[in-house]
């Protein structure tokens, strides 16, 4: 059944829906978002150092596991993706504000930043979680990015309804983080 509207509503939807944000709230929003991905970047670059050229140098990987060199790259890169795609949702966010599809702009939000949590909590728990924890960090480790894998897909699937270039720019994304995954259970298995 669709929701009915007042006529106060309606006019209310209409001055949200035909509102832009301005230059300097789309500067702000993008630093903001930028900072945000930048932060879970630098912390898990944190958690990392020490350990890749440490115990998972010496550790068992599969064949199609790529040089350390190559993560750096790869991962700036997704981060850029993934801050843009985060800019575009939440300035599109304001474009549908109190409309039918704001609670479904709010889901895709809340995806994003469950993610980003998500995404932060890996790095540390696999990298440096393991000369604490032994094993038991890699498979705490499977298990959360798992989750990021499926919040993604959700939040690809909820971004697209809304803002298809910021579903599209996290396509490379969810792709790296299944492969990834492939990383971390052979880590598992072979050791």
């Amino acid at each position: 059944m669709a929701p009915t509207y007042s006529l106060v509503d309606r006019l209310n939807m209409f001055a949200t829906v035909n509102r832009r944000p301005g230059v300097a709230q789309q500067v702000v929003l993008a630093l903001l978002m930028l900072a945000a991905v930048t932060l879970i970047a630098v912390l898990g670059s944190m958690a990392g150092q020490g350990n890749t050229d440490g115990w998972y140098a010496e550790v068992e990987k599969v064949y199609w596991s790529p040089p350390n060199s190559v993560f750096g790259p790869a991962w700036s890169f997704l981060y850029f993706l993934i801050a843009l795609a985060g800019f575009l949702l939440w300035r599109k966010s304001w474009e549908i504000a109190a409309t039918a599809d704001s609670e479904s702009m709010a889901t895709a939000k809340t995806l994003f930043i469950i993610q980003l949590v998500l995404n932060g909590l890996w790095t540390p728990v696999f990298f440096a979680g393991y000369p604490h924890w032994g094993e038991a960090a890699w498979w705490a480790a499977l298990v959360i990015i798992v989750l990021l894998v499926i919040v993604v897909l959700c939040l690809i699937f909820s971004a697209l309804r809304h803002s298809k270039a910021a579903g599209a720019l996290l396509v490379p994304y969810v792709l790296w983080l299944m492969f990834a995954t492939t990383l971390n259970a052979g880590v598992i298995l072979l050791n």
